[in-house]
């Protein structure tokens, strides 16, 4: 039995240790935070647009890309459109004694955009709703025996996806209203192990305990968006977006086996604790958005969200931490020198830029962790665009730091742990004009 207190928080404190020479990472990058919850939550921060500008766009209409993050703005939607996001990271994750450097790569997010008439605007897509990829390792004392050390091993992997329909309807003049229904379905898979080491024998092998559990159910989402026109070419555009909470079915299964602490190879049969059923509650998500833009080729953004994690429940025996709530603010724009030159292609290219602050759902030790960033990104307009289709490619950056390195229990003891990023999203927007009926001169 492990007797150190630091061990307690053993779901999070483990990333303390990660940074030994056998801790690997996937998929994130070992992220230590992906340990609790559902993982590494995304969020509904939309696409390769809305990061270069903070992650801010729930008031931002663009008749340019596909804005699932307010489904109300899909009205906007002048051609059908299709986007494609492709992410890059880079990450350094430390704790007060050591550090450790990752990169990834993955699919961001697919989605298209559809104007179904003069009114009315649909997309479908699919896109990450949270990751987990951490692989860590502790050591503790054994009761009794002064002399062995109990050897901690954490792992978990997959995540959850989002397959969304999403509308957007025009009710008056200056007001749009919308929604979406989404599939929520994945699996994640931890897996807890144990050996026992002594000064002159090594772990022969782990007792793990795994666990996957399999979600699936729908999520609903209602927005709207009022445009008031003010001055000359000024407008004036206010949002707000409610994702509402869920009950989500999961199954679990639990088994227990003995594996080479080496090569992870399974030693004899696995024995199966429970498999069950049962339900995760999704807390709802309120978003408000205020925009400003002149109608042509400057946009300036502020966004705000706030989601109450405290009402989060887990299915999960090996993830039973409690979160916290939290909120998030933003502020980002974008601009074009000048949408229509000819001569000159970078006066055609977008610039944004934009800042971030979010409260995350951690609170070691009753410490509240932060995560901070700075976004920027481009848009680059193909010079094959006509008026009946084009193609634009984009790119977003982020560098952001989560947590800290702050010691939990005083000096010498376990501390947080932070992480340094950048990362990069490369985006593809295709547009055409479909359903047009051919005439002869």
């Amino acid at each position: 039995m492990l007797t150190s207190k630091k061990l307690s928080w053993a779901p999070l404190l483990a990333a303390a240790t990660l940074l030994s020479g056998s801790a690997m990472g996937q998929g994130l990058g070992n992220s230590p935070y992906s340990r609790l919850g559902l993982g590494d939550y995304v969020g509904n921060l939309g696409g390769v647009r809305q990061l270069g500008m903070g992650g801010t766009g729930l008031a931002a209409p663009n008749t340019g890309n596909v804005n699932e993050l307010n489904p109300a703005l899909l009205y906007y939607t002048p051609r059908t459109t299709w986007e494609a996001g492709f992410n890059a990271q880079i990450k350094t994750v430390r704790n007060a004694d050591a550090s450790h450097r990752v990169g990834t790569g993955t699919l961001a997010y697919l989605a298209l955009a559809v104007p179904i008439n003069k009114r009315w605007g649909a997309a479908i897509g699919l896109k990450p709703y949270s990751s987990v990829d951490y692989e860590a390792n502790t050591t503790g004392a054994v009761n009794g025996d002064p002399y062995a050390t109990a050897y901690k091993q954490y792992k978990g992997t997959g995540g959850l996806s989002e397959a969304y329909f999403a509308s957007g309807f025009h009710i008056l003049r200056d007001f749009n209203l919308g929604g979406s229904v989404s599939y929520l379905f994945g699996t994640i898979e931890q897996t807890t192990g144990t050996g026992i080491t002594t000064p002159t024998l090594a772990a022969q092998q782990l007792v793990v305990d795994d666990e996957a559990l399999r979600y699936s159910n729908f999520l609903f989402r209602g927005a709207a968006h009022y445009r008031h026109k003010f001055g000359k070419n000024m407008n004036l555009n206010l949002a707000a977006v409610q994702s509402f909470q869920a009950n989500v079915s999961a199954n679990r299964t639990r088994t227990e086996e003995r594996r080479d602490p080496t090569t992870g190879a399974v030693l004899g049969t696995s024995i199966t604790l429970s498999a069950d059923q049962g339900n995760v509650r999704i807390p709802g998500l309120t978003q408000f958005g205020i925009t400003v833009d002149n109608s042509r080729n400057w946009t300036a953004s502020v966004d705000l969200s706030r989601q109450q994690w405290s009402n989060f429940t887990s299915f999960s025996e090996l993830s039973t931490t409690a979160l916290s709530n939290t909120w998030r603010a933003a502020a980002g724009g974008e601009f074009t020198p000048d949408p229509g030159s000819v001569e000159h292609y970078f006066q055609r290219v977008t610039y944004r830029f934009g800042l971030s602050v979010a409260q995350m759902p951690y609170q070691p030790a009753g410490q509240h962790l932060y995560d901070r960033a700075v976004h920027w990104g481009f848009s680059f307009p193909l010079p094959t665009a006509t008026a009946l289709e084009s193609t634009t490619m984009s790119l977003a950056f982020i560098y952001g730091i989560r947590g800290n390195t702050d010691y939990l229990y005083g000096a010498g003891g376990a501390s947080n742990v932070q992480e340094n990023y950048l990362r990069v999203q490369v985006g593809a927007t295709l547009s055409n004009r479909w359903f047009i009926k051919r005439r002869l001169q």
